[in-house]
């Protein structure tokens, strides 16, 4: 099998509570300047997501380089309400903001997100107009126990269980499947491991929604993902991207996962069709 010529490949940076308002404009000019010089593919073919800190948002989106997406790390499922600390899907768009990663690991970890309160989030992001991505994934025990392919399931179907099938298709709908037990950790799971669940993710979309939305929606890696190791897991078959959390925090490292994606499109005989 061959990689789909529908799905982009996505190349999300995550900066997790790092860089200051200069370093976030350090980053964002160095890394237009590297866009700027690789336009080829870029955006039809390969979409380069920026996810900065609240701080940043604002900067990020005055300043966002060519053919990027700046997405916010998080948000309520409310429009407005007494939530102190909280920032909503109107002041997102209010913003300019593209989209927002939902679900995180670390934030179903340390915050006590759960699938239900994302059913909320992936909607509301929806109906305000940003593109959601939404986060699964196994922790090393539910890996160790046989049960991985069940709580990726589980995740999937609470939370999108409520988005109907026109918003999924429009919405910009992406999915990041993070092996807890990879994040953070140095390790990562093989591009078998990879590939296996990515297809059970693309699988439970078709039983949610359809088979045609579920081969249009980009599916991501997120664990640990460099420049030396981006190359073999996205030339799986059903690995649309990444999101990348370490080694986004330098444009050297993360330049490098972007020239990973471009250098397998256009090594794909049907490339332009993307």
């Amino acid at each position: 099998m061959t990689k789909s010529t529908v799905r982009p490949i996505v190349i999300a940076a995550n900066w997790k509570m790092h860089k200051l308002r200069g370093e976030a404009m350090e980053f964002l000019d160095e890394l237009a300047t590297y866009m700027d010089e690789h336009p080829q593919g870029l955006g039809s073919r390969v979409e380069v997501v920026v996810a900065p800190p609240f701080t940043s948002l604002e900067l990020a989106v005055e300043h966002c380089p060519p053919h990027a997406r700046i997405y916010s790390q998080n948000m309520h499922q409310d429009d407005h309400g007494a939530f102190t600390g909280e920032v909503s899907p109107a002041m997102l768009r209010d913003l300019g903001v593209d989209g927002v990663v939902l679900g995180h690991s670390e934030r179903r970890q340390y915050f006590n997100e759960h699938d239900g309160a994302l059913a909320e989030k992936v909607v509301a992001a929806a109906e305000f107009g940003l593109r959601p991505m939404l986060c699964v994934g196994e922790t090393l025990e539910e890996r160790q126990s046989g049960a991985a392919e069940d709580v990726v399931r589980r995740q999937l179907e609470t939370a999108l269980g409520d988005l109907d099938v026109i918003k999924a298709t429009s919405s910009g709908l992406s999915i990041a499947y993070e092996p807890v037990w990879a994040i953070g950790t140095g390790e990562t799971a093989t591009p078998e491991i990879a590939q296996h669940l990515h297809a059970v993710i693309r699988d439970e979309l078709a039983s949610i929604f359809n088979v045609e939305i579920a081969e249009r929606i980009s599916v991501l890696y997120g664990g640990s993902v460099k420049p030396g190791n981006a190359g073999e897991l996205l030339a799986n078959v059903d690995i649309d991207g990444a999101l990348v959390g370490g080694a986004a925090l330098e444009v050297a490292s993360f330049s490098g996962i972007i020239g990973a994606a471009l250098d397998l499109v256009a090594a794909t005989p049907s490339a332009g069709a993307r």
